[in-house]
């Protein structure tokens, strides 16, 4: 992108500025952050933050300044802002390092894993005035957002209930010692891995969630800490979330949104790891349904760059701080939940 300014009744054009980041966390999704960022104007990969041999040959593989310290990186002046791509219960600790220190922060979902440590994380970046991002990209998916818009315009009426699903089999292929397949990281199997993507745009729509029931099981994969995952959330507003997220069955997304005037539809058609688009269907009282064609799109990319554009004060971040610890509230009851047994009270 460039911006065009008049000196003495010429116009010229400069270079927009970019973000100057870190990416904390080389493994599995580091690895799609780096070079997905070397096609963006907005943000720049200034240095690769990762303790392990691994992660210093994929520094080097990509021609990019190696740490292994995070501490650091947050001492390092050419670093503007950080984005963490580490396991979840190390995000709350270092959101509040990296604000401490200055530093805007880009977190990979979930922010954390409790009510008390988001609000924590929330406040720090407050206190420090540095932009904080989340990794919610399907907030980001062109169809996600005309979802959105028909549900704001108020065109499907009164808004009733949520069906969504998000399904995949990647974890199969991961080590028995990799930190996603923990108890520790992952208290309700799916969850934390895509089920936690259905909650936000659940909450984004519908409002805090007042209650929730969750069951995970083991039954169709070698993960110990269950793959199949079911949740009911009841909304403040009185409407309902049905979430299903699966990890031993191949890649499948959907999301539907049901109001008294209408509904929509939306359906992936492939892990948005490596998107090749979506349909969108929708049905309004006394009208014909309609379904519409949408081409890829680099939604990840766009939201690490509305990041940018929060952090150099071009643009309001869209996904509000409080929509962040509703969630995360939201996901503190589903792992009470499903150790429990019961219906849960969200704290908020």
């Amino acid at each position: 992108m460039r911006e065009q300014v008049l000196s003495s009744g010429v116009e010229e054009t400069q270079p927009t500025p970019a973000l100057r980041v870190a990416v904390v966390g080389l493994g599995w999704w580091g690895r799609i952050i780096v070079p997905l960022l070397k096609g963006s104007d907005k943000l720049r990969v200034v240095k690769g933050v990762d303790p392990t041999p691994a992660g210093a040959e994929f520094a080097a593989a990509q021609e990019i300044p190696y740490s292994a310290s995070f501490e650091e990186t947050l001492d390092d002046p050419d670093v503007q802002g950080v984005v963490l791509c580490t396991p979840h219960t190390l995000h709350a600790d270092q959101i509040v390092a990296a604000a401490s220190a200055k530093k805007h922060v880009f977190c990979e979902k979930p922010l954390s894993l409790n009510h008390a440590d988001v609000v924590r994380a929330v406040a720090a970046c407050t206190r420090n005035e540095v932009a904080l991002a989340v990794g919610h990209e399907k907030r980001f998916e062109p169809p996600i957002q005309e979802l959105t818009r028909l549900a704001k315009a108020g065109e499907l009426g009164t808004l009733l209930q949520i069906e969504a699903n998000f399904s995949q089999d990647k974890f199969l292929s991961l080590t028995e010692d990799n930190w996603r397949m923990s108890e520790k990281e992952a208290p309700a199997g799916p969850m934390t891995a895509t089920g936690i993507h259905l909650l936000d745009l659940s909450i984004g729509l519908l409002g805090p969630a007042h209650q929730v029931y969750a069951r995970v099981r083991q039954l169709g994969s070698r993960l110990v800490n269950g793959d199949t995952l079911g949740i009911l959330v009841t909304h403040k507003s009185g409407a309902n979330s049905l979430i299903s997220a699966v990890l031993a069955t191949p890649f499948d997304g959907r999301f539907a949104l049901y109001g008294n005037k209408g509904w929509v539809e939306v359906r992936d058609k492939a892990h948005p790891e490596s998107p090749q688009g979506w349909t969108l269907t929708r049905s309004h009282r006394g009208s014909e349904k309609k379904s519409f064609e949408y081409p890829p799109a680099q939604a990840v990319l766009a939201n690490l760059e509305a990041f940018a554009d929060a952090a150099l004060k071009r643009a309001p971040y869209p996904v509000p701080q409080d929509q962040m610890i509703a969630n995360v509230s939201a996901l503190e009851a589903v792992f009470r939940s499903v150790k429990s047994g019961t219906v849960e009270t969200v704290e908020n």
